[in-house]
């Protein structure tokens, strides 16, 4: 249960957020306070943002021949290109989670373009979108020599298989973080630069694949927007608690709730809704500037009692509050989807035991970042149980 004061009005939004740049703001969900935060490969690049309003259809066929979605910072010859990649993943039967994988792995590695390489005179003379000049490394995936021929690696679809091939061998892919799945594949000198990537590959693939990234395996089949229990969806994001939606996002009667309180038990296990970074991990102060997160609070005590701020790819930052005791992360620890972080409680502002979540936008953790946890929750196939 955050504050009550009233939000201050939102400012134009600046585009994407330099990768390493830091930026102190003030922490307003739940009175005093302030944190800062260094935005690192989680950062990403917001201005790709497609419509998160896309239905999940539970009909996947992708149609490499048809329009291409409209995207500020990538093309229809690069959604194309997604667009086979996806394709040969569904040949191949590889769940969703590795499509959003592969998408990410290639926009990382050549920005969904088939790269030519002035070092492989082969490869000008081959159909191409442009030039890279890494090594001997071609193609959308960029892959060296061992991978297959010239005019093999400058094959999307084919360049596309050998990933996935190497991907399904990897020993719980599914369940790991991005990053790591992607580079256990492409053994890269950055390791850690396809994580910007994860937010936008999964709205490519919804926009492409019938919002396929919204989906979680239930029974042996993908089903649409069920990761409300622990499960993790194709785009990387579970719901935090499985309790249902009590309090909204700034109604009427509370213009200053910046996210919505979610109904559970005293100890109810809360998971991070996605991987991320921990940015604070602490007890907020009330009112009165005391920390006192260890006892119950009460409607206006004031703070947030015990909780953490997580960074997710594509500057999105997610908080959760009220905590029954200190949390179980520490600030700059990289924690997976669905890793317990801490139990429900009622510390802080809070008139009884439930989790205060929040979904913030664009790096800014002040009221100017918060957006609706409700429709964005949907969005990743993660809904919050009991909302509209």
């Amino acid at each position: 249960m955050s504050d009550e004061t009233r939000p201050r009005r939102r400012q134009p939004r600046l585009g994407a957020l330099a990768a390493a740049l830091t930026a102190t703001f003030a922490l307003l969900c739940c009175t005093g306070g302030a944190g800062a935060f260094f935005l690192t490969e989680l950062g990403g690049d917001a201005g790709d943002r497609m419509s998160a309003s896309l239905d999940c259809t539970e009909d996947f066929r992708v149609d490499i021949q048809g329009s291409m979605p409209r995207m500020s910072q990538y093309g229809e010859v690069e959604l194309r290109n997604a667009a086979r990649i996806i394709k040969v993943g569904q040949e191949m039967k590889v769940p969703p989670r590795g499509w959003v994988i592969a998408v990410a792995t290639a926009m990382q590695e050549s920005r969904l373009r088939n790269l030519a390489n002035p070092t492989v005179g082969e490869s000008e003379n081959l159909p191409n979108e442009g030039m890279g000049a890494d090594h001997d490394s071609v193609g959308l995936f960029q892959q060296r020599a061992s991978w297959g021929s010239v005019a093999q690696r400058m094959t999307p679809e084919y360049a596309a298989r050998k990933f996935y091939e190497k991907l399904v061998k990897v020993s719980g892919w599914e369940r790991m973080p991005l990053t790591r799945a992607a580079q256990a594949v492409q053994i890269s000198a950055f390791p850690d630069a396809y994580a910007k990537h994860e937010e936008v590959a999964s709205q490519i693939v919804n926009a492409l694949a019938g919002g396929a990234a919204r989906t979680v395996l239930v029974g042996g089949k993908q089903a649409c927007d069920r990761a409300a229990g622990g499960e993790i969806a194709a785009s990387g994001w579970t719901a935090p608690i499985p309790g249902g939606v009590g309090s909204g996002f700034r109604t009427a009667s509370r213009p200053g709730h910046n996210g919505v309180d979610i109904a559970a038990p005293k100890g109810t296990l809360i998971r991070v809704a996605a991987t991320g970074r921990v940015l604070v991990s602490r007890c907020d102060p009330d009112n009165r500037g005391r920390l006192s997160c260890d006892a119950d609070g009460w409607p206006d005590k004031g703070g947030c009692g015990w909780f953490v701020d997580v960074l997710h790819a594509g500057g999105l930052i997610t908080r959760y509050c009220h905590m029954v005791s200190k949390p179980r992360v520490s600030v700059g620890q990289t924690v997976q989807a669905g890793e317990v972080i801490g139990e429900v409680g009622s510390s802080g502002n809070s008139s009884g035991p439930h989790l205060h979540f929040e979904v913030h936008e664009d790096g800014d953790r002040s009221s100017r970042g918060a957006i609706d946890p409700v429709p964005f929750m949907r969005s990743r196939g993660a809904p919050l149980k009991g909302a509209a």
